[in-house]
């Protein structure tokens, strides 16, 4: 009788392959647990109470997407423009302005998308708010470096930007860095006068495809290891 005799170089190949298969499965198993739990904090904080802004970082931390409520003053003339498309792939930017609280306390506002053609604020001259302003939005946390290698550096030269950057848009902005805010607001649907810009623009639905990469990892493995015993298997081809 012809006995299951294990070849040296399959196996040498299999068994690591196997195992690091199994160990990406769990790793996305682990991440399906983080992600699930990140997901039921995103949405308790985006149905609370909407809140005044925090005042320091850590009290920004807790609160990331908490609807928050602001008044203040738009440095209209400050304007930074974040590249970027809205959900039907036109090109535009985001408008962040400045917003001088009553304390002089300066907060950035993302106050939403304009197209190209609206870049320059005369194109909307009914959106460029004077006077004291009530703002509401969600409260967001700029990335501490720059989200992705791939993503271009930013160009405060061109007043083009890839990523938000609140220390250097300041002093973009010509801010004193020790007025503005470590934070910012995403300004919420309700209309600008003109139509622009259009706020809303948080994403808020989190991807979570980690059991389906899970499923993928294990599925990896075990078509191994059934090759792996078909090929050494009596009669087949290691025979």
């Amino acid at each position: 009788m012809t006995r299951f005799r294990p070849r040296l170089v399959p196996t040498l190949f299999t068994v690591p392959v196997v195992l690091v298969c199994v160990a990406l499965g769990v790793w996305q198993l682990q991440r399906l647990e983080w992600k699930r739990a990140l997901i039921a904090e995103r949405a308790a904080a985006i149905t609370a109470a909407p809140a005044p802004p925090p005042q320091t970082l850590a009290e920004a931390r807790a609160m990331e997407f908490r609807p928050v409520v602001d008044d203040g003053v738009f440095l209209n003339d400050r304007e930074i423009f974040v590249g970027t498309t809205d959900p039907r792939g036109r090109a535009g930017f985001h408008v962040l302005t400045p917003l001088r609280e009553p304390d002089g306390r300066i907060l950035f506002v993302n106050r939403g998308f304009v197209p190209s053609e609206r870049k320059a604020s005369s194109t909307r001259p009914a959106g460029q708010l004077t006077g004291t302003v009530h703002v509401s939005g969600l409260l967001r946390l700029p990335p501490e470096a720059k989200p992705n290698w791939f993503l271009p550096d930013n160009r405060p030269d061109l007043n083009y930007w890839f990523w938000i950057d609140l220390p250097a848009m300041a002093a973009a902005a010509h801010l004193a860095p020790g007025d503005v805010a470590p934070f910012y607001i995403d300004a919420d649907t309700t209309p600008n006068p003109g139509g622009w810009p259009q706020g809303g623009v948080t994403p808020l639905n989190l991807p979570n495809d980690h059991l389906q990469y899970a499923i993928i990892w294990f599925s990896f493995a075990t078509a191994l290891v059934v090759i792996y015993v078909v090929y050494h298997w009596p009669g087949r081809g290691a025979a």
